[in-house]
């Protein structure tokens, strides 16, 4: 099987009807970036911290995985899909999606903050009280701004190795995730899908950009694929 890997940001989910942080009204409404998503931000106030990502947790339970999701996960009948994604939500597992590596954490674990920085399943609210087995307080399993991205060499492995890249629902502005394009290798096809696309026609080679949201151009975008397989 090709491999295809995906890269995708806050678009994808927006169909879902969760907010992206760089949109007008967004998530960081009312919120300086700095007070609820970076470590400093954190030690100054950790309850509205922990209330900011609460809220975000209560909203991932109304929502459902769109097309786009359901489409990517399809495709596995078809590729060895593996899916590097920004997001923190759980929708791309949701949709059935097999192999999903959440470079800036995820919503649905908690953190220790002790020296072992264990990370546990968590589903309901973080409060300041709440600690870890080791007694230290719990934080939300988020990459905050200032902080290492883990998982980011991980990543770079996979675009070197991908037979296909597709892009979907990321500005592509955001680093480090940002500069993983610049370890695509030559002559493997390029997918970009996204309403406002940060590329143009012939910026990359071998580049094909669907200005569409998600929901809809990832089930047309699928259909070319299958197309080139047959």
């Amino acid at each position: 099987m090709k491999k295809l890997v995906v890269l995708s940001g806050a678009g994808m989910s927006a169909d879902s009807g969760i907010d992206t942080f760089r949109d007008s009204g967004g998530l960081w409404e009312g919120h300086d970036v700095m007070e609820v998503a970076s470590p400093q931000g954190f030690e100054r106030n950790p309850g509205l911290v922990l209330d900011f990502y609460n809220k975000r947790r209560q909203q991932l339970f109304e929502v459902v995985p769109n097309a786009g999701h359901q489409t990517l996960a399809a495709l596995e009948k078809h590729f060895e899909v593996h899916i590097v994604t920004q997001n923190v939500d759980d929708l791309h597992e949701r949709a059935g999606s097999t192999r999903v590596m959440h470079l800036h954490g995820e919503l649905l674990k908690a953190r220790s903050t002790g020296p072992s920085q264990k990370v546990y399943r968590w589903e309901k609210d973080i409060y300041p009280e709440d600690r870890c087995q080791e007694g230290f307080p719990l934080r939300p399993h988020i990459v905050w701004f200032g902080e290492a991205v883990p998982l980011l060499d991980n990543a770079v492995d996979l675009v070197m190795q991908a037979d296909i890249l597709l892009v979907v629902g990321t500005s592509l502005q955001v680093y480090p995730a940002a500069g993983l394009l610049g370890y695509k290798r030559f002559g493997v096809p390029l997918y970009l899908v996204d309403p406002n696309p940060s590329l143009k026609q012939g910026d990359m080679d071998h580049l094909t950009i669907l200005a569409e949201k998600a929901a809809k151009g990832l089930p047309i975008l699928a259909n070319q694929l299958l197309d080139i397989l047959l």
